[in-house]
């Protein structure tokens, strides 16, 4: 691709320049295929017009979180989605060891269409709550404490 040219050709700055325009096209065509999931697959939201400031003041409804961010922290969850969908199969995105996808200008959520639906952040949690999350992922605690460690609220040992 058009970054492996130019990292090949040790040229830093268009290297940058094209990571940066692919990761805004991707971006970019998220919000697209999200409005097409509202407005025509789905269909719940047929008559939404909505301009690009009300779409930036997400005025519309239903949600897209995705793994990582504050409302849906563990990253481990991109290997249910990426299982359930088939991903790196019928795509070409794979996951690293770290959870990052491959190619970078790659994006993946959930979407929820309830009219209702909000992000949220979940806030700090607890050693009861790891411990019981854990339990319930078949995870071994220190593997998901370190998974989930920007949001404990207290230190790993």
């Amino acid at each position: 691709g058009l970054v492996a040219k130019y990292e090949a050709q040790n040229d830093d700055y268009n290297k940058i320049m094209s990571q940066a325009l692919a990761d805004r096209f991707v971006e970019a065509f998220a919000e697209y295929v999200h409005r097409e999931i509202r407005v025509n697959m789905w269909g719940y939201a047929k008559d939404e017009t909505l301009n690009e400031e009300d779409l930036l003041k997400i005025k519309y409804d239903g949600i897209r979180p995705a793994p990582g961010y504050p409302s849906q922290p563990d990253h481990t969850e991109k290997v249910t989605m990426w299982e359930s969908i088939k991903a790196e199969e019928l795509a070409g995105i794979e996951l690293s060891d770290s959870l990052s996808m491959m190619p970078a200008a790659s994006v993946s959520a959930l979407v929820f269409a309830h009219p209702q639906s909000q992000y949220f952040a979940v806030g700090q949690i607890g050693k009861d709550q790891v411990d019981d999350y854990a339990a319930r992922k078949k995870y071994e605690i220190s593997k998901m404490e370190r998974w989930l460690s920007p949001i404990l609220n207290y230190d790993r040992d």
